[in-house]
């Protein structure tokens, strides 16, 4: 598999043009309320995952009767809907996976979303997995130390850093409008908010630390 897109239950205001993600190579997933998105939307979930709790008991049959993979738990479980389904999807071994659909509405959720991207098993898993939150505003998504390449995006033209561990050291902007070399970022700073690309691409680095980026459009 080289996409997996998976799409949770959130707004439907902040969801991107999904059909612009409908590739051939990409697998979709559905999580909770998101199943019944995909189907209206014309796109067929592969496999689903939720408690179904958001949808009423006719949008359940009606989902179960257009989905074969329809992977149900209870309401009470340690996992969120979206990490089960996120788990699977890792499981697979894809080149990416774009997360739809978790962000806006509850807060929980969002910085829930944001947590599956930090956690110790992806973080392992360095550069050979892209991972993606994407909304109608935004792309997120974390890197682990190393050299990494960024292009300028057609609309989402601010760029920003936050330090998700105590500190991002080294961390050096080339090809930014305002660049950084060898800094200490510090979780809670808010000096790498709303940087910009001068060009057509440029490079970060950093040697230890976790950085979260956030590409966004007004």
């Amino acid at each position: 598999m080289k996409r997996i897109c998976i799409l949770a239950g959130g707004p439907h205001e902040l969801l991107p043009n999904l059909k612009e993600y409908d590739h051939s190579t990409s697998i979709w997933v559905g999580v909770d309320r998101g199943v019944h998105t995909l189907l209206k939307a014309g796109i067929q979930p592969y496999i689903s995952f939720g408690d179904f709790d958001s949808i009423t008991e006719d949008e359940r049959k009606w989902i179960a009767n257009q989905t074969s993979k329809m992977n149900t738990f209870p309401s009470e479980k340690d996992e969120t809907d979206l990490e089960l389904a996120f788990l699977w999807a890792i499981e697979q071994q894809p080149e990416e996976i774009l997360i739809f659909g978790a962000t806006g509405g509850r807060m929980d959720h969002t910085l829930g979303g944001i947590q599956l991207l930090i956690n110790d098993r992806i973080m392992s898993l360095g550069t050979h997995i892209s991972i993606q939150i994407i909304d109608r505003h935004n792309i997120i998504f974390a890197k682990a130390p190393g050299t990494h390449d960024i292009l300028q995006h057609t609309t989402k033209k601010y760029i920003s850093f936050f330090a998700i561990s105590d500190e991002v050291k080294g961390l050096t902007l080339q090809g930014f409008k305002y660049p950084l070399n060898n800094h200490t970022l510090k979780r809670g700073s808010t000096l790498c908010i709303s940087n910009e690309l001068i060009s057509s691409h440029g490079h970060f680095s950093f040697q230890s630390g976790i950085l979260l980026v956030v590409r966004s459009n007004d």
